[in-house]
């Protein structure tokens, strides 16, 4: 992927973030999974019920064995999450290592409002995956979150 393919997906990311339905106790996030240039499946927080987060809004579009996932790339707006509230549903992290994507694409990270220590891309490096971290769409994939505490 080029840098301006990664820009272009992860403002499309920042535009689904937008639809999330506003939380005091949960980030807005979207994300694009994309393979060959071609996004395969979105999702954004809280897009199918409250506790969904984007990352798995986007997997749960598609079958886990998806060959494609093998050359795919997810843009997500914040870090994936490293540890859960809701005990019952994975990490994005174990979701997309689960799903062997082997990239990922990020605008920041995420910050200790909910979470004191997210090692979401540090567990992602651990096993092999490529993150890209684009810090200067930071603020944009923010914007939708000025409401909480971004510590």
């Amino acid at each position: 992927m080029s840098a301006e393919q990664d820009v272009m997906f992860m403002r499309r990311a920042i535009e689904l973030a937008r639809k999330c339905p506003p939380s005091e106790t949960a980030f807005s996030v979207g994300a694009v999974l994309v393979v060959d240039g071609v996004a395969i499946a979105t999702g954004y927080s809280r897009e199918t019920d409250a506790k969904v987060h984007a990352e798995e809004s986007a997997l749960n579009k598609l079958d886990p064995d998806d060959p494609r996932l093998a050359t795919a790339t997810i843009y997500s707006t914040l870090e994936p999450c490293s540890q859960r509230a809701t005990a019952s549903r994975p990490p994005c992290t174990d979701r997309i290592l689960r799903a062997g994507i082997p990239r990922v694409v990020v605008a920041w990270r995420e910050p200790a409002t909910f979470v004191t220590n997210c090692v979401g891309l540090e567990r992602l490096r651990q096993h092999g995956v490529e993150v890209v971290e684009l810090p200067e769409l930071a603020a944009e994939a923010m914007s939708m979150n000025r409401h909480l505490d971004l510590g």
